[in-house]
């Protein structure tokens, strides 16, 4: 098949979804694949090894354009602006078949939609999706990146006592805040993007603090995850990377999207905060 994706990453949506869609994408070895994104401040678009179609807008009538124009299969939306009408508007102008990534349990016009979070409860789309829709929900579609499933056969060493990972761009700048609480007794190694807004200041506190350590866009996320203690992150996709390395964690609420796995973490008995406090980590180790 020839598959479009249809996703977007900037300074303020974040690089959770490209991200995502590339793991996705490796499921399709045998399809042409290719990226229609638009080109937005912070984007992460030159990460993606694919051909990507840059659309001015996100207007439906571009990519139906577009999907004429490149002989189009199948569409995969990864996009929260994209919304059931909008699916079925390219639905009914073009015959694709239309996946859709959810994970806010919203309304779509899909064949197929995936929610690969370990929350996810295929029984809430009942109402949601058309019946003959194909449900792929829940911990058995977990998308893992390779990375992770390499590095977690490889014996490592454990030199930080503290990982930080708030976002790829962490437009509220969470991670300044859990600096401020941090001793500088504690190994500290940060990721980010060079989508982070906040960029400039996150450099410059690192610059004066030798206890931490700051990698930006780094091809080692997997290895650093590994050699370290303690992960402070979003209860977001990175949730199941870090579970599946086996790393403990505490997870912060950053965002209104992130409210269905907040709940399951809580359920499950996992460190889980809606806001961080200069007492989190103590109290993560006396639980």
């Amino acid at each position: 098949m020839n598959i479009l994706i249809r996703s977007d990453s900037s300074s303020q949506i974040g690089v959770g979804h490209i991200m995502r869609d590339l793991v996705l994408a490796t499921q399709y070895p045998n399809d042409t694949i290719a990226f229609a994104c638009q080109d937005l401040a912070g984007n992460v678009i030159d990460k993606i090894p694919y051909p990507v179609h840059i659309l001015k807008s996100n207007d439906s009538s571009e990519l139906i354009e577009l999907i004429h124009a490149q002989n189009i299969d199948m569409v995969i939306f990864d996009h929260y602006d994209i919304d059931a009408d909008y699916e079925q508007h390219i639905k009914e102008q073009t015959s694709v078949i239309i996946m859709s990534l959810d994970d806010t349990y919203e309304k779509h016009h899909c064949d197929i939609l995936l929610n690969h979070n370990i929350s996810a409860d295929k029984n809430r789309y009942a109402e949601l999706v058309p019946p003959y829709c194909k449900l792929l929900c829940g911990g058995e579609y977990t998308l893992i990146r390779d990375e992770f499933k390499i590095e977690k056969s490889i014996k490592r060493e454990k030199i930080y006592d503290v990982f930080i990972a708030m976002g790829g761009t962490d437009p509220i700048n969470a991670t300044m805040k859990i600096l401020s609480t941090l001793s500088d007794d504690l190994r500290i190694c940060i990721v980010t993007t060079s989508g982070n807004p906040h960029l400039i200041e996150l450099k410059t506190c690192v610059s004066e603090r030798k206890n931490i350590i700051l990698e930006i866009d780094s091809a080692r996320i997997a290895q650093l995850l590994h050699q370290s203690c303690l992960a402070i992150i979003t209860p977001s996709v990175m949730v199941h990377e870090v579970l599946f390395m086996e790393v403990p964690f505490i997870a912060v609420q950053t965002a209104p999207n992130q409210e269905d796995m907040v709940v399951y973490l809580q359920q499950e008995g996992y460190s889980v905060l809606k806001e961080w406090d200069a007492g989190a980590i103590a109290r993560f180790y006396n639980a």
